[in-house]
């Protein structure tokens, strides 16, 4: 097939590329290898080296398979960016398991359906976790509890002041650690610190990404080692300029995400570079890490730049160490961009991906021609076309709107046990991504809208059906539906309307409360607007696109 967009790649950057065969974890032992003794990670001062990092997580493969992990188990990881999370990463692979990255924000409920899901016999977590973890315990698979906390991973000072600082937050947990509850840090100290002796070869599964996909129900996305080490180089071949021991990555974005997880923790440990890591997006700590550390790259989502953009007394010379900075996770507004590079004197650009790609696919120019609203240029050695919403098998000319499709060694395995939903997807060897997108002239590709009702908020995936279904939990609701609106900073809110039943009052706080008890924070509503009916077609279905074009209307668009 014609692939127009190689003629618009920037100089350095190969249209294909020779890929070793190695696990991913192979990248931290050769990165430990060329500078043992450089910080590998940095928490609020304290540095941990490459050395320190790969014998850790050598001595903490060793711990599992002590505990009775064997090729293939699967180990959950419920951690933010902390240092624990990284050595749990790379100590699960070498222990030959298969990684269950699981997002702390995650209620009772959805932990409970990704763990039975993927059959995971040991999580990972951070202490606060133990009551939410413990609750839903008897209803999984899990046999062992592997904690930490965020006080182990502080220089000696902070770590002082921590629990006075968690106890009036009343985030100070004690528990006492007797199996099946074990301390991490204890199970590392005593173990060898060389690699064990497990054969890991590219094509076993390193990773079960949890995703809505497509269709909107949870499912594990299942990515090979291979997967992971080629989107890895292809992410760093679209970097040419970076280089490699020099570059420092400022890891705000969650390694839990899959984003996180290559852009920012695999692609920095690949190149030798020293990870600042933050467990969360708080504007202020995050300037005060840039003025201090001088991040040079920052992989991010919109909402983080526009935080950045106008937060008050923004200084341009404490951005200026940045130079390389990629969105992801949605749309970048022109407006957005034009103002974080003009801060920084950097360079910030659009990409594409999917959990499904491991997840990169598509991304701007870092140095050369950008297109106002594209996703970019596909990456590497990836294929990509857009073809009929019919029959999803005929490609479509340029500048006419279809389904986009994908083809890449990036692309995923198929989905966990759900032969049928990888069916639907993976198609004579395409990905079909049930985005709806065009392709210009040169090869650069524009999303139109989502073939599904996907909503992207805070860069993260909401499907309008599980918010529904909590909202019909609700004793005083009769209908309900959700869709997602505009929002320069969330990407999109998330609005509901909502029917009461016959002779039911409530207030939108009061139905917002009750779907904090079920839903994880950036699921729940901004927006409840009560109403007498709902407008459907003649069979009853409910109009989504009715509702958002009233909202349209109201705003002058």
């Amino acid at each position: 097939m014609d692939r127009p967009w190689l003629n618009c790649y920037e100089p350095g950057v190969l249209a294909h590329l020779e890929y070793p065969s190695v696990p991913l974890f192979q990248f931290l032992a050769d990165s430990a290898k060329k500078s043992s003794e450089k910080d590998a990670l940095l928490f609020f001062g304290k540095g941990v080296s490459y050395r320190e990092l790969e014998e850790m997580s050598n001595g903490f493969a060793h711990a599992l398979i002590k505990l009775g992990v064997t090729k293939g188990d699967r180990v959950a990881i419920m951690l933010p960016n902390v240092p624990q999370c990284v050595v749990a990463y790379y100590g699960a692979l070498k222990s030959g398991a298969v990684v269950v990255m699981t997002n702390p924000l995650y209620t009772e409920r959805e932990l409970l359906i990704q763990l039975a899901d993927s059959g995971a016999q040991i999580i990972v977590a951070l202490d606060l976790f133990y009551p939410k973890i413990e609750a839903i315990k008897k209803e999984t698979a899990l046999k062992s509890l592997v904690l930490t906390s965020v006080q182990e991973a502080l220089p000696w000072f902070l770590g002082l002041l921590y629990p006075i600082k968690a106890k009036k937050d009343g985030q100070w947990i004690h528990i006492v650690k007797t199996p099946p509850i074990y301390d991490m840090g204890e199970m590392i100290r005593g173990m060898p610190s060389t690699s064990p002796n497990i054969t890991v070869i590219p094509d076993d599964l390193a990773l079960l990404q949890y995703t809505g996909g497509t269709t909107g129900s949870p499912k594990g996305v299942m990515l090979t080692h291979r997967n992971l080490v080629t989107n890895t180089l292809q992410c760093r071949n679209w970097m040419p300029n970076l280089k490699e021991g020099e570059e420092i990555f400022l890891s705000v974005i969650p390694f839990f995400h899959v984003y996180g997880m290559s852009t920012c923790m695999n692609l920095a440990i690949y190149l030798r570079s020293t990870l600042v890591l933050l467990p969360k997006f708080v504007t202020k700590d995050v300037l005060s890490a840039i003025k201090k550390n001088r991040p040079t790259i920052f992989m991010g989502v919109q909402a983080m730049y526009v935080a950045i953009n106008n937060f008050p007394g923004i200084n341009a010379d404490d951005l200026g160490s940045i130079h390389t900075c990629i969105s992801g996770a949605g749309p970048l507004h022109l407006e957005v961009q034009r103002c974080f590079e003009a801060l920084t004197g950097g360079k910030l650009v659009e990409g594409y991906g999917l959990s499904e790609t491991s997840p990169v696919t598509h991304v701007n120019p870092m140095r050369g021609k950008r297109k106002e609203g594209s996703i970019g240029l596909p990456i590497s050695d990836t294929l990509a076309r857009v073809v009929d919403l019919e029959t999803g098998t005929k490609p479509l000319p340029v500048g006419e709107s279809g389904e986009l499709i994908i083809q890449g060694p990036q692309v995923m395995q198929g989905y966990w046990n759900k032969p049928k939903e990888s069916s639907d997807v993976l198609r004579d060897g395409w990905l079909h991504t049930g985005d709806i997108a065009k392709m210009d002239e040169d090869g650069y590709f524009f999303i139109v809208d989502r073939k599904k009702d996907m909503i992207k908020s805070r860069g993260e995936n909401v499907y309008p059906r599980e918010v529904e279904e909590v909202l019909y939990r609700h004793p005083k609701v009769k209908e309900a539906v959700v869709v997602g609106l505009p929002d320069p900073f969330l990407g999109e809110r998330i609005k509901a309307y909502v029917v009461l039943k016959e002779g039911a009052s409530a207030t939108p706080e009061e139905v917002t409360q009750f779907c904090r008890g079920e839903l994880a924070k950036f699921k729940i509503p901004q927006q409840i607007e009560f109403r007498e009916g709902l407008p459907k077609t003649v069979i009853g279905k409910v109009l989504r696109r009715v509702l958002i074009e009233e909202e349209m209307k109201k705003v002058g668009k």
